[in-house]
């Protein structure tokens, strides 16, 4: 049972766990064991608040396919039960990012002063140009 929150909960038979070889060098073990983990969660089919599953459809995640169907591989650890447990924190951590509201933007204007002190740096700058140009008698 993996625990999002305190009032949210999912059950084991939603969430499938499969134990695959993982990529790269592993030395010795690397065509022997399969310390790789890969998580398939269904969107749609799972017993999450209709809020929860609408906005995690509506992200836009390469994690989540177009079925609905969030895939996660786990293989920076060498043991099974590390990669196990950072894909379950890792389905956890994408299931809150997908409740939380984000702060509305306020368009601020910049300060008089802010202004004053452009336009002088640009008049500056001006000067310096028009000094650096060919005399003309």
């Amino acid at each position: 049972m993996l625990e999002i929150s305190n009032q949210l909960r999912l059950a084991e038979w939603e969430i499938e766990l499969s134990a695959i070889r993982a990529q790269g060098a592993g030395g010795q073990n690397v065509n022997k064991v399969a310390s790789a983990v890969h998580l398939r969660f269904d969107i749609k089919r799972s017993s999450l608040p209709a809020f929860y599953k609408e906005r995690l459809l509506k992200l836009n995640d390469q994690r989540i396919s177009k079925e609905g169907v969030v895939i996660i591989k786990a293989q920076s650890h060498r043991t099974q039960e590390r990669n196990k447990e950072d894909a379950l924190l890792r389905l956890k951590e994408l299931i809150m990012s997908a409740t939380a509201v984000q702060k509305k933007r306020r368009p601020t204007k910049a300060t008089y002063g802010s202004q004053r002190r452009r336009m002088d740096k640009k008049t500056q700058r001006g000067q310096t140009k028009q000094l650096r140009s060919k005399i003309s008698y």
